[in-house]
Order: structure tokens, then sequence, then C-alpha cells
């Protein structure tokens, strides 16, 4: 990958995108993790106005700081970055009061985690509104075209996706590049929905390096089981998310009305 080229034009692209669509600039959601911090360097890297916010909803302290480390250290370097934080703790536990009770400790706990998504979703088109801006993805090729590892009408709503064809390990070839922080390249990437302590990795149970392997070698159209041991439980894992998670990749299904019921 030709990594100063691709920072440049990506740049370019969401300049020239912001511009046509008669809007000031972007917001984006800063996590602390390598995904959010390239993709809001990239979006300094226009010009244009550009809103990072911080969401935190019982944030672990390591996410929080990696995050305001960022965000310093680009309003250091861009003039035109600045910053918001809404804290949605409060605004979450309400929420989760006003539903039911009950319900498999893993079904809710993937539910809640799924609504801080939602909330956090909700949060950037407040402030996109606001603002005149338009919200930026952040999501990665493996993440949103391999696994779908991202919640649908959550990290998955926003206006635009500026690194969703780059893969995991591209995208921290930018990063480096693009000078984000220490703490957040070698930080375990990690959705913080559910504590740091639970890793991507952990979600998952195969690294992005292994997903980004599956991915290519299903790309090159080699079957699963002409793998065997590790490679094999790799493909499998990829495979499974993939297939249950088409959903969330392809367009929302539309019943037609076929001429004989006009």
């Amino acid at each position: 990958m030709q990594t100063e080229k691709v920072a440049t034009a990506i740049a370019k692209w969401l300049k020239d995108y912001a511009l046509n669509a008669g809007v000031k600039g972007y917001v984006v959601g800063v996590s602390g993790g390598i995904d959010s911090a390239v993709t809001s360097t990239l979006c300094a890297m226009t010009g244009l106005d550009v809103l990072c916010v911080e969401m935190p909803i019982h944030q672990h302290a390591d996410h929080v700081t990696r995050a305001q480390e960022h965000i310093a250290q680009l309003k250091e370097r861009f003039v035109n970055v600045r910053d918001e934080r809404s804290d949605l703790t409060p605004v979450f536990d309400t929420f989760v009061k006003a539903m039911p009770d009950g319900g498999p400790d893993a079904v809710r706990a993937l539910t809640e985690g799924n609504t801080r998504a939602r909330l956090r979703m909700t949060t950037l088109y407040f402030h996109a509104g606001m603002n005149s801006l338009l919200v930026a993805g952040t999501g990665n090729k493996v993440e949103d075209f391999g696994v779908g590892f991202y919640t649908k009408y959550g990290d998955g709503g926003v206006d635009i996706s500026p690194i969703a064809d780059l893969m995991k390990s591209e995208v921290y070839k930018l990063g480096a590049h693009l000078k984000v922080p220490e703490s957040i390249m070698k930080a375990a990437p990690s959705d913080g929905l559910y504590g740091a302590e639970r890793t991507d990795e952990d979600q998952i149970g195969a690294s992005y390096d292994e997903l980004e392997w599956a991915m290519n070698q299903l790309a090159e159209g080699k079957s699963i089981d002409s793998f065997t041991g590790r490679e094999k439980e790799i493909l499998d894992i990829y495979f499974s998310y993939n297939t249950r998670n088409q959903h969330k990749m392809k367009p929302i299904p539309v019943w037609e009305f076929t001429h004989n019921l006009r």
C-alpha cells in the first residue's frame, strides 16, 4: 500500500464529498481505538470543520485516557479540530431502567451493548445536525464486510465510510504514517461496549490478522475443507460471522409488487 498517497487520496475524497454536499465538515466519535483515531485524522487533513466527540457510557479509564490523548494531539496539529464530550452514562442507565427486566445474561449483555452503540449514533447525528456536519464512520473492511462486527444502526449508522476498504493491517500502517499516539497503536482492539477486559479477539475468537487471512483465503476461492487445525478453526469462525451478519451488509429487503398484484 502506498501509505502517503492513500492518506492524501482519502482526505481529498472526504473534502470533495463534504463540499459537494454543502456541509461544513465531519463529526467523528473518538473511542481511543485505532480506527477512530485514523478516521478523525484523515478528516482533519481536509481542513474543514472537524468535531471529535467522546461519548462515555460506564467507560473504562483506559479508553477515556487514550481518546483524550488523541484529541489533544489532534487539536495541537490541526486548527480546524474541536471536541465535545457527551456523557451518556445517565441516559443509558435511565433507558435500561425503563426496559423489561430478565432474560438470559448473555442475550441481555449483547442487547445492552448494542443499545450503547445506538445511543452514540443518535448523539453523533445530533451534533452533526446542530453543526452542519456529516457523520464519518470508523469501520474497517474486516469489520464492515468480513465478519460484520458492528451494531446495525449503531456504529454502522453513518454518512460516509473513509476506511471501509482498508484491512485492519492497512489501518495500522496509516496510523503510523499519520502519527497516531503510540498508546493507541499498541492497545488491543476493543469495541468498548463491555469494558476494556473484553477485547474484540475475546469476543470473536480470532485476531484481526487471522480474520484478514481468512478473508483473503475465501476471496481467492479456497475451500474451508482444505484446511486443518487452527487455520480451519479461523475459517469456521470467519464464515460463521460472515453468514449470520449478512443482514448488516446487504440492503434492507423490500417486498416488491409482481405485475399480477397491481
